[in-house]
């Protein structure tokens, strides 16, 4: 085979992966811009069929009408305060606790991973039942004695914060990107005076950027689309996150407002949007090792 004809085929190859891979992410990214593109038809043509992709007529009263409908200011404060708090706590927490499984040597480390991992496997709504219990009875807070007696933690914003300041796949990939790194900074730094935590904040941490950056993408996602556990702890309006605003366009059980209701979603996507632009160049270096 010469060398042109290796040529056009790698480039045909690579067009065909090209298709593939649009093909793939256009499905993916379908239901958004189905979403957003029906925000701004008329109720008239929301529902007409055959379906239109573009408007014929493109309003933005579904927007207005989105926003007078909720305090959405205090809905976004709670969201982002809950989520920007786990995320930066979870990332610290599950950094230090994955260097220690990395690089300290101490009894039973092997059989506390195992177990982390195998708390892994169990589903969130095993565990909801005992942690809305701890929460109710968590003491000295919304009137509990030592043993309970009050509301506990329900309808604060620690509820919806401590059950999720630790994650173990953080700890599990923090882990496997501190093995990644050699062993000679470690010794290098302690030659040095550096102590301990310095070796792990100074050094070590600061070059674990795209694991960083995949657990904070992960962390914020998951605490911005959180629904189920906010709808269980929280019932006052002014601490109820975005997902539980979303509520409001369901004026019964079995009528939906969907011209606000997908104006809404739109503007409650969009920062998980932006947090990934930014986080992308790191995010995409991602390279996990498998164990040393």
């Amino acid at each position: 085979m010469t060398r042109n004809s290796r040529d056009v085929k790698q480039a045909i190859n690579k067009l065909w992966l090209f298709l593939l891979m649009s093909a793939i992410a256009i499905i993916m990214l379908w239901p958004f811009i189905w979403m957003t593109v029906t925000s701004f038809k008329p109720n008239t043509e929301m529902f007409a069929y055959p379906p239109t992709i573009i408007p014929n007529e493109i309003i933005f009263d579904h927007y207005v009408a989105a926003w007078k409908a909720a305090p959405w200011e205090r809905f976004f404060f709670n969201t982002a305060f809950v989520a920007g708090v786990i995320t930066f706590s979870s990332l610290f927490l599950c950094a230090i606790t994955g260097y220690a499984f990395a690089r300290l040597e101490f009894p039973g480390r092997n059989f506390l991973f195992i177990l982390l991992l195998a708390s892994m496997m169990i589903p969130f709504e095993v565990m909801l039942i005992p942690l809305y219990l701890i929460i109710v009875n968590f003491p000295f807070t919304g009137g509990n004695g030592i043993w309970g007696g009050g509301t506990g933690l329900l309808n604060t914003y620690s509820a919806l914060i401590v059950p999720r300041l630790l994650f173990p796949f953080g700890v599990f990939l923090m882990r496997q990107f501190f093995l990644t790194l050699p062993k000679s900074l470690e010794d290098a730094a302690r030659i040095d005076g550096c102590s301990e935590f310095g070796i792990f904040w100074r050094v070590m941490f600061p070059l674990i950027k795209p694991a960083s950056a995949t657990l904070v993408v992960f962390v914020f996602s998951m605490m911005w689309d959180d629904f189920f556990w906010p709808l269980i702890v929280i019932n006052d309006q002014n601490l109820m996150p975005v997902q539980l605003g979303l509520q409001s366009f369901q004026t019964s059980q079995y009528t939906t407002d969907w011209g606000p209701l997908m104006a809404a979603t739109v503007w409650v996507s969009l920062p998980i949007i932006i947090v990934f632009i930014f986080a992308q160049k790191y995010f995409m270096n991602i390279n996990i090792s498998s164990d040393k």
